[in-house]
């Protein structure tokens, strides 16, 4: 292993939220990237090519903002089991991993679940608890978007 491979750690967030709306509701919503910047802080935009929820193997970049560089993300949707789950594999010069999403009715709304893996060479002793910052406040977000609409 060179000094690189030994630098590299995949690290792991996972959140949760109960949402007061339905499941497909949800669902079609978080499943959109063309929407991720309506509710999560670093997405600056996304290209999908279409409209609606992504299908399996489709492909779309997203422009985030990461700790104030932009930085463009290729990603592939792997998993996309309406209403239930949803992942997408993503890569760029600076962080790979993967976001997946886990959906359950849970009384009249929905337990959502998101987990991000990712792994970077990125030296940043605080981009684990600024990513985790984040997270939260996106989960917050979508929680107030879906329920105030």
């Amino acid at each position: 292993m060179n000094a690189v491979e030994h630098s590299r750690r995949v690290e792991l967030i996972s959140q949760e939220r109960f949402i007061q709306a339905p499941i497909e509701t949800v669902y079609d919503y978080v499943t959109q990237p063309d929407r991720w910047h309506e509710w999560h802080p670093t997405s600056l935009s996304a290209d999908t090519g279409t409209s609606g929820s992504l299908p399996a193997g489709q492909r779309f970049t997203e422009v985030i903002d990461l700790m104030g560089v932009r930085v463009t993300m290729s990603y592939r949707v792997q998993i996309a089991v309406r209403p239930r789950e949803f992942k997408t594999v993503f890569t760029s010069l600076v962080v790979d991993g993967c976001i997946h999403y886990f959906l359950q009715p849970h009384g009249s709304g929905t337990l959502f679940k998101r987990v991000l893996s990712y792994d970077t060479e990125l030296q940043l002793a605080t981009l684990r608890i600024r990513m985790i910052e984040l997270s939260d406040k996106a989960l917050d977000q979508l929680k107030q978007r879906l329920e105030t609409s």
